[in-house]
């Protein structure tokens, strides 16, 4: 089976490596951030708010420090916000924390505001915009759904006619909308909420449980699956109403060795890849 090779992206300075990595992710202009503390969360024992320091690096390889006070979420999920603060959240929403389960901060690191999204995040994600687009799992049958930076909720996938969906498997988000391909039916699903007409479009898709989604012209690329083919890449081309296969491989990291445990961030053409000890990002772009 063909292999293609992640190219090497961005990498944690070395300066940080003492830090624990709580999370990372590559946002919507490319920029990639780690959110670090200096040990890992412990269940039910940790003491909670606690600081956190985001380490940024943007595509020309300037690297920018943000330190957050008094985070709260215990499994977070990170994104910056296009004027340059931050959205952190937790994956569950615990009762007694509901109202702080996504939490805002300046660019400085204060926090501005706090809301609640639902249980069960999968993704959290920030467009162009500065909208928050969330993909929730099975244990909420919320779908998807976009927020505002002030917790107003702007768009959800109820009645939006995307079949099967029970689990957000994949979403990606770039410009000011998303694509998703989501449980059980794996569709390809293109969402622009801004539009007037055909807001929602949706492609019968026979790829089965991809993580990942990315999208350039009639080109898709779907990464991961089940078992044993959790590295598997597999290229298709979007027809009027369906994905037509046109093939398939692995996607490995640099060095051609397999990601093991591994992070996933879409981005329009981009599928971003970070594997275990999360230091480092590698991408494979659909449209080179």
């Amino acid at each position: 089976m063909q292999k293609t090779a992640l190219v090497p992206y961005a990498h944690l300075p070395r300066a940080h490596h003492d830090l624990h990595v709580l999370t990372s992710t590559v946002d919507v202009f490319g920029a990639a951030h780690w959110l670090l503390a200096e040990r890992a969360p412990q269940r039910g024992g940790d003491l909670l708010p606690f600081d956190a320091l985001v380490v940024s690096v943007d595509p020309d390889g300037t690297v920018g420090l943000t330190e957050l006070s008094a985070v709260r979420a215990r499994w977070p999920h990170l994104d910056r916000l296009p004027d340059g603060g931050f959205v952190v959240a937790a994956s569950r929403a615990r009762r007694d924390e509901d109202r702080h389960q996504v939490q805002v901060f300046d660019v400085l690191g204060r926090e501005t505001s706090s809301f609640s999204v639902g249980d069960a995040v999968e993704h959290l994600m920030v467009d162009e915009a500065g909208q928050i687009w969330v993909g929730h799992f099975d244990e909420n049958p919320a779908g998807i759904r976009r927020w505002s930076a002030a917790g107003r909720l702007t768009w959800t996938s109820d009645d939006a006619g995307i079949p099967g969906l029970l689990d957000c498997y994949a979403l990606n988000v770039s410009g000011t909308g998303a694509w998703a391909c989501p449980y059980t039916d794996f569709p390809l699903v293109a969402i622009r909420p801004d539009r007037a007409d055909r807001a929602v479009r949706v492609w019968s898709n026979r790829v089965r449980g991809a993580h990942a989604v990315a999208v350039h012209g009639g080109l898709v690329a779907f990464y991961g699956g089940y078992g044993e083919e959790k590295d598997r890449l597999a290229l298709g081309r979007v027809t009027e109403t369906s994905v037509e296969p046109t093939g398939t491989g692995l996607l490995t990291l640099p060095d051609g060795r397999a990601p093991g445990r591994r992070r996933v961030v879409a981005r329009g053409s981009r599928i971003y890849v970070q594997a275990e000890p999360f230091t480092a990002w590698g991408v494979f772009d659909l449209s080179f």
